[in-house]
């Protein structure tokens, strides 16, 4: 057979429903192939960033990894922004890209640069096939790398001489990764310093939903009965209501969380990643820490580790919780789950004249969102918004860029969530900025007839950027622009599009778009523009 249907093939085998990407010449033997498959649907979509972006969602919310396709030259570097951005969020993906063949690899030649090299620094692992024979080992390497911990991204390249080559060959066989546990000696020493504290906390990371942890760690936590914080992408994993939760910490200015930490003597890490913050940042008095952790620690100053507790977090925290955890119920000075209720307005009703600040909005989502309701973040001022004051109903429903922390995800990202979670209602909430740097996928949502809603705050600027040089500089250079009609635009696509000039307008539209489960709508949101 031809080795690009032997590599559609081993994709197949792979359980891949979803390639997202674009052709070009050098992956046309690719495409023939695909046209062939009875399971695996290609999308065509508008840029190859919003395909490694829709890869990246689909890929966290099916926990599966995603799988997307370029060309060589620009369709490749077009990947790199969403593959590095998965990778840094821990999201399984697979980029599968075309490359010159070898005999003008040696030359400068029309666009060929070293891909491989190129995506390195931004994935797992990155290969190419130099034998078409090696294919079966590849595909299956790929996907075992891409979803072993911590989850990520790989590149596979394919150069165009190797892809009519007709060669033998069967996928291999998809074996499960094994779940590591701890020894009952790391057991035994981890139930022993918790003993030994007084004021232990619980700091909860992206870990605990990759891992599907989340019941196990209630558990735990209601035996410890002690404070419990979470980062920005494991929102979701206390009810906004348990007594023990202390919210999110995580941010640059204005961390409320931050005083819990400085008063316990022992900090319990549960699935924290680096990327989502670094130690140093809320750990300044470093204090002692218990590592829960399907990997070892890092080594870090102010990441003083006393135990580690190295497995898969489900066995991890079954085997934890069998053991006679003491109670170590205590509350932080200060009234401070009040003082934080109240500073990231998680309690605060809708006020200030009706008027659309994102606080309000939030808080208008929040009320008309149900348990399976997917909400995505695009990146700017109301990211940080979001992760202070929305409240997920269910863990790993909120979908946020953090570790590149990427504009332009939402729109695409919508894509990738709604394929993964086609029963879900999507949301996704993008400023004006990173609306427009992908706003042609709304195309591709069209031509599949997907259905999700799009808001759009539109200030016409780059909040966050004007509120630092404001700080730093005392003016704002560089970060107002121009808008097009976010309504016309909206229709030009062939999607319905509506503006709210104030709250109770945005309740009755969002509302409306709730109950239209056939088509695409965006929401213009006028938000006051400061200065």
């Amino acid at each position: 057979m031809k080795a690009t249907d032997l590599l559609v093939q081993c994709l197949e085998n792979e359980g891949v429903e979803y390639i997202f990407g674009i052709m070009g010449s050098e992956t046309l033997d690719l495409m023939d192939s695909l046209s062939k498959s009875k399971q695996i649907q290609f999308i065509n979509v508008r840029h190859e960033q919003g395909a490694a972006f829709m890869a990246d969602v689909y890929g966290r919310l099916s926990k599966k990894p995603g799988v997307c396709l370029a060309t060589l030259g620009p369709g490749a570097t077009n990947l790199l922004t969403g593959i590095a951005s998965a990778n840094l969020d821990h999201s399984p993906v697979v980029a599968i890209t075309g490359q010159a063949g070898f005999e003008r690899q040696h030359l400068e030649s029309h666009q060929y640069i070293d891909i491989v090299k190129l995506f390195e620094p931004a994935t797992k692992w990155s290969v190419q096939i130099k034998d078409s024979q090696t294919i079966p080992t590849i595909i299956r390497k790929a996907f075992r790398v891409a979803q072993m911990e911590n989850p990520g991204a790989v590149l596979i390249e394919l150069p165009e001489n190797l892809a009519p080559q007709m060669i033998p060959g069967n996928p291999l066989p998809v074996k499960p990764i094994p779940k590591s546990i701890p020894t009952s000696q790391a057991i035994d020493d981890a139930r022993k310093l918790i003993g030994q504290s007084q004021r232990p906390l619980v700091l909860v990371g992206n870990g605990v939903i990759r891992q599907e942890a989340v019941f196990e760690l209630l558990t735990f936590i209601e035996k410890l009965q002690s404070p419990v914080i979470h980062s920005f992408m494991a929102k979701g994993v206390l009810p906004k209501d348990h007594q023990q939760n202390y919210f999110t910490f995580g941010f640059n200015m204005q961390d409320e969380a931050l005083p819990i930490i400085e008063e316990s003597d022992l900090v319990i890490v549960v699935g924290f990643d680096f990327v989502e913050k670094l130690p140093k940042d809320w750990n300044k008095k470093k204090r002692p820490i218990l590592h829960i952790h399907p990997l070892p620690a890092e080594m870090d100053q102010h990441y003083s580790v006393k135990s580690e507790l190295v497995g898969h977090l489900i066995e991890t925290l079954s085997m934890l919780n069998k053991q006679s955890i003491p109670s170590k119920q205590w509350v932080p000075s200060g009234n401070l789950q009040e003082k934080i209720r109240t500073a990231y307005h998680i309690d605060s009703e809708q006020n200030e004249n009706l008027s659309l600040k994102i606080e309000n909005v939030l808080k208008v989502i929040e009320k008309q969102s149900m348990e399976q309701t997917i909400v995505i973040s695009d990146v700017g001022s109301h990211k940080v918004s979001i992760a202070r004051t929305y409240q997920p109903k269910q863990a790993g429903r909120l979908i946020i860029s953090n570790g590149l922390a990427s504009m332009g995800i939402a729109v695409p990202g919508s894509i990738g969530a709604k394929l993964a979670c086609p029963e879900a209602t999507v949301i996704c909430i993008t400023g004006d900025g990173g609306a427009l740097m992908n706003i042609s996928e709304i195309e591709t949502a069209k031509r599949l007839g997907l259905s999700f809603i799009i808001i759009v705050l539109n200030d016409s600027t780059l909040k966050l950027e004007k509120q630092m040089m404001q700080q730093k500089f005392a003016n704002t250079f560089g970060t107002n622009f121009g808008n097009p009609d976010f309504v016309q635009l909206a229709e030009s696509f062939g999607i319905k599009g509506v503006r709210s000039n104030d709250l109770n307008e945005f309740e009755q539209v969002l509302k409306t778009a709730l109950n239209q489960t056939n088509e695409v709508t965006l929401i213009d949101v006028k938000t006051e523009i400061d200065g």
